[in-house]
């Protein structure tokens, strides 16, 4: 990599010039040209069908690139295998919307499988933690506002709970880049803004940056920097989020869809959920423990 390119990629997390994505004959992305520079939290808002959950699982490189080029802190994942591919999926934390956590295991134990790859074998198979590596898991829980619930079993949670856990499985890997598919797309609208605080904070106050595909347009509105409208697999808008007007919105959520299996889940033309924009009163284990 030249000195250019190596002071480019130092700003900007994620790079794709004329990137194309699909499944088989179909086309999910199409030319889709987009920058994310460092430590931005980014909402993709769309309706389904549009790409998110495909273009999402691109930056992880779950999906190869068709044509164009991808680049994610300045590295092209398309040819990574290998110990390669694991070293650069350890460094982005990818929050799915299944969650994938085991109900009926601690609230510790879904944690720390954040971690489980990065330990020796004997120990991962034990969950036997070091002190340090406790000392990461602990802190993940607090930053989330699960620190007191940390031997509670998954399954007693509620939905925002358990999000708040999948989150801090993301966190304990510390990573650099935070994918998150549809994270409030099943809670309440308290649930939602105690999640999405959690995911603001991870890229304010940890530097993180974070990507994250949403359906409801207030809190897109009220937590995301920057805004990329998709369509049909094409992007209709890329600004700030009070620049989402009804002409905006009518190109993002009008009719045709693109044949995304990854991201086909129905929902109402413009979908609105109440999210306050105002950040939670406090960051105590108490107000958290509340969404």
């Amino acid at each position: 990599m030249s000195e250019t390119s190596a002071t480019m990629a130092a700003d900007r997390a994620i790079a794709c010039r004329g990137m194309s994505l699909g499944y088989g004959a179909r086309e999910v992305v199409r030319s889709l040209d987009l920058e994310v520079p460092n430590g931005q939290l980014l909402v993709l808002l769309g309706p389904s069908g549009s790409g998110k959950t495909t273009l999402l699982s691109a930056f992880n490189a779950s999906v190869p690139v068709r044509g164009g080029a991808l680049e994610v802190f300045g590295q092209d994942p398309s040819g990574l295998v290998g110990s390669d591919l694991e070293r650069f999926r350890g460094r982005i934390g990818f929050i799915h919307q299944s969650l994938h956590l085991v109900g009926r295991a601690s609230v510790l134990h879904n944690v720390g499988s954040g971690i489980l790859s990065r330990i020796p074998v004997p120990r991962a198979l034990l969950r036997w933690y070091t002190r340090e590596e406790y000392g990461r898991i602990l802190s993940a829980l607090s930053i989330v506002g699960l620190a007191d619930r940390v031997l509670d079993r998954c399954d007693r949670l509620s939905g925002g709970q358990r999000q708040r856990v999948a989150i801090a499985r993301a966190l304990v890997q510390d990573p650099v880049l935070l994918l998150a598919d549809e994270p409030i797309s099943a809670l309440d609208p308290k649930s939602a803004r105690g999640v999405m605080e959690v995911l603001r904070r991870a890229c304010r106050d940890l530097g993180i940056t974070v990507v994250c595909s949403l359906h409801h347009l207030e809190a897109a509105r009220s937590f995301a920097e920057r805004v990329v409208g998709l369509n049909a697999g094409r992007v209709v808008y890329d600004g700030a989020p009070e620049g989402l007007h009804e002409s905006v919105l009518e190109a993002i959520y009008r009719g045709e869809e693109s044949a995304d299996p990854a991201d086909s889940r129905p929902e109402p033309a413009i979908p609105t959920v109440p999210v306050d924009p105002a950040p939670l009163e406090s960051t105590t284990t108490q107000s958290m423990e509340t969404a």
